[in-house]
């Protein structure tokens, strides 16, 4: 029976984790056509894609409390219902307002079945097999990462944009019918808590303040509000402290281990998020290759993540998962070395060769990080590990999306990303890699932090 549900719930985790993943970044190809129906500028065109993940980041960490409270199989049933709701919203919008509510909704539900699942795992899933079960869905999001923007190319060519949530909805319905018929059981963690609203809107309002400012922090705007937002989000940690049953346990940052493995998801995920971006980038507007011959080469990344990221997932069950995740950031370090010096007349098998590295890296550091973190404080914490696991990689890949708008804004300017400018697109990009390789090199500094202090804790 558990062996059942175990491999139903790695299965509807799988699905999801790729659509999540695949309406997150699949929907940058649609953005001109959806933006010329609803008749949108290039600002607001540029929140298509930023939107649902803000909205995900936002509310993350105060689901976890509420999950756990209300309990996880339930919390993930109406997750999944909303995300439907949301994307069926989208397919019928008729204005601007109308679809950035519905993703808006989108974003809300996949903040709540992220932190169900995560939670899940560590609840469910035998500690021999959960290394095995995260390579699994890890495989699943670097999937839909990579895949999405050619799958979703085909089909806003062919079907038109809204083919896209046509698809994300016959196969969430799939993984919504999964989890209310094969899995039964049911997982609490904090049943008899208070619910913290005031610490979550404290929290909610902070991350508002930090990510907008981030976005715009080339501005004295953007500054001003990354400052309001660091003051409300160290007054969240301190009202924490304060409350009998927090929204967020503070105290689990007192952890060393946690702590640490955290800081390097963060600056792991920050290094990775935009190299798809980068690349796609030099193959268009330096190397004038076209769209459909860009998105077939870069399956390079996604074939390797498919290999090592269950592998690596397997091997954390056996071997320390911090090890695993330090030699993957130094492998990803390698790659973005290449990267650093990335031209016109760079030969193309360098740029494979960082490209698997920097995909390998990915795929060895990322569930053995999941993993670590999960694994290093009590299950009773499991939602606000998951939530906070979640929180620290949005976090860093948000801040990857706003340094590399922040570095080209600040190369080019107002011109346009055109093969005219490719020397600067060639130095915005060398610049924004030399900064993913420093990111990777901190990554593997502070997993080797916590794992030193496991094993003091350990000893």
């Amino acid at each position: 029976m558990e062996r059942d549900i175990e491999y139903y719930f790695v299965l509807l985790t799988f699905i999801t984790s790729f659509f999540s993943v695949f309406i997150v970044n699949g929907v940058i190809l649609g953005v001109p056509t959806i933006g010329a129906e609803f008749g949108m500028n290039n600002v607001v065109q540029n929140w298509i894609p930023t939107i649902l993940v803000f909205v995900v980041t936002m509310f993350t960490l105060p689901a976890g409390q509420i999950c756990g409270k209300f309990g996880f199989r339930k919390s993930l049933i109406y997750g999944q219902s909303i995300i439907l709701i949301g994307l069926a919203l989208c397919c019928i919008s008729i204005s601007t307002e109308m679809f950035f509510a519905s993703r808006i909704i989108q974003g809300i539900g996949i903040a709540i079945g992220n932190v169900c699942e995560m939670a899940i795992i560590v609840l469910a899933i035998k500690e021999e097999n959960r290394g095995k079960a995260l390579g699994i869905i890890v495989t699943g999001v670097y999937l839909g990462t990579t895949l999405s923007p050619a799958v979703c190319g085909y089909l806003v060519q062919n079907f038109g944009w809204r083919s896209m949530f046509y698809i994300t909805i016959f196969f969430n319905t799939i993984g919504l019918i999964i989890l209310i018929l094969k899995i039964k059981n049911e997982w609490k963690t904090n049943e008899d808590d208070r619910i913290d609203f005031k610490g979550m809107i404290l929290y909610m309002i902070g991350i508002f303040f930090l990510i907008y400012g981030i976005t715009t922090f080339i501005t004295i705007y953007g500054k001003l509000c990354t400052l309001i937002g660091i003051i409300l989000l160290i007054a969240f940690g301190l009202f924490e402290l304060k409350v009998k049953t927090p929204s967020f346990d503070v105290n689990l940052f007192k952890v060393k281990p946690f702590t640490a493995y955290n800081i390097a998801g963060i600056f792991g995920y920050l290094a990775i998020m935009s190299l798809t971006t980068i690349l796609n980038y030099h193959f268009q507007y330096v190397r004038g290759w076209t769209p459909q011959f860009t998105g077939f080469f870069l399956l390079v990344s996604p074939i390797v993540m498919s290999i090592t990221a269950p592998f690596a997932g397997r091997l954390s069950d056996k071997v320390q998962p911090q090890k695993i995740a330090s030699v993957g950031m130094t492998l990803a370090a390698f790659g973005f070395i290449f990267l650093i010096y990335l031209n016109g007349d760079t030969p193309l098998y360098i740029i494979i060769l960082a490209m698997i590295l920097a995909a390998a890296g990915m795929g060895l550091f990322s569930s053995p990080n999941m993993n670590a973190i999960m694994s290093s404080v009590d299950k009773k914490f499991a939602a606000h590990a998951s939530a906070a696991q979640l929180t620290m990689r949005g976090i860093g890949q948000t801040v990857s999306l706003s340094l590399l708008t922040l570095i080209f804004a600040w190369i080019m300017g107002k011109l346009p990303l055109s093969a005219k400018y490719a020397t600067l697109i060639v130095q915005s990009s060398q610049i924004f890699c030399l900064i993913c390789c420093i990111s990777c090199i901190l990554a593997v500094v502070f997993s080797i932090v916590g794992l030193k202090a496991n094993n003091k804790i350990s000893s």
